[in-house]
């Protein structure tokens, strides 16, 4: 018996004609859609007369789920995977099915179509030559801070994703990492209704956002540019930016800012002034 065939389909993220004929094709003709959320999915299905089966698979039971959609797919039935909107795998389940199934040998086929990770970089006017995909930063403050840190020095324009409960806690982050002069872009809400794009600097856009209820609504991409072809010096109060920062969650600002006038041979005047808009940047 031949193996089925497991589809990757991406699907509108808003505007419900964003999705290809081929993809409308084969969520019709599959044997049965693992979608992340029935309730999101039924919308587009209603919408172009498809009554394919359907069935839930999500960050919660995937892995549950992957011995009987496997066991679907080996028995030479077809599976599209959609996620709740765009290209499912970009920051959204599906991982486990695609492994497996790739280690059974049974076919995969993508079938391309919206990412607002895409669509947010096409529009951002940031370059667009090299760029790094970072996901979801971190919720927990310190490891955030660390995660953001370790992309300090990368030259590609980075690209996040956030939600609306944590995106003033992602800007400050960013502020006190990347510095509040780098230049950025705020993508929310692509191709819905209330889709809008900030340009400007992290500081502004950080402004922007707090002061205005309207901006902290939906979801969000981030587009920071890649770090400047910097000078030794520039790397070296990075350097020491973090270690303000990481020193600071611990002790006392002036303890910190002994220890580190200590351990770099920085004047303490200019550290102090360092350590107090990092502290400033938290609240």
């Amino acid at each position: 018996m031949s193996k089925g065939v497991l589809y990757v389909v991406a699907t509108p993220i808003g505007n419900l004609d964003d999705i290809s004929m081929r993809a409308v094709e084969i969520l019709r003709e599959v044997d049965l859609i693992a979608a992340e959320d029935t309730r999101h999915t039924k919308p587009l299905l209603r919408h172009y007369a498809i009554d394919t089966p359907m069935q839930s698979f999500h960050e919660h039971n995937e892995r549950a789920q992957v011995a009987k959609l496997t066991e679907v797919l080996q028995s030479g039935r077809s599976v599209a995977l959609v996620s709740d909107a765009g290209t499912p795998l970009i920051s959204d389940p599906g991982f486990p099915l695609v492994r497996e199934a790739a280690g059974l040998g049974i076919r995969i086929v993508p079938v391309p179509g919206p990412s607002a990770m895409t669509c947010a970089l096409s529009a951002a006017g940031l370059p667009t030559d090299r760029f790094l995909f970072a996901g979801f930063p971190p919720r927990n403050q310190g490891q955030r801070r660390d995660w953001l840190g370790e992309l300090i020095r990368e030259r590609a324009t980075l690209v996040f994703y956030e939600s609306s409960h944590r995106i003033v806690a992602s800007l400050k982050a960013m502020v006190e990492v990347f510095g509040g002069e780098r230049e950025a872009v705020i993508a929310r809400e692509v191709t819905k209704l209330h889709e809008t794009f900030l340009r400007g600097s992290l500081d502004e856009l950080l402004s922007q956002v707090e002061q205005d209820a309207n901006q902290r609504k939906g979801e969000f991409v981030v587009l920071v540019a890649g770090a400047p072809a910097g000078s030794t010096e520039m790397q070296a109060e990075i350097v020491v930016d973090q270690l303000l920062s990481r020193l600071l969650d611990e002790l006392p600002l002036k303890r910190a800012v002994a220890l580190v006038a200590e351990l770099t041979g920085n004047k303490k005047n200019k550290l102090y002034d360092q350590a107090l808009r990092i502290k400033e940047s938290r609240v």
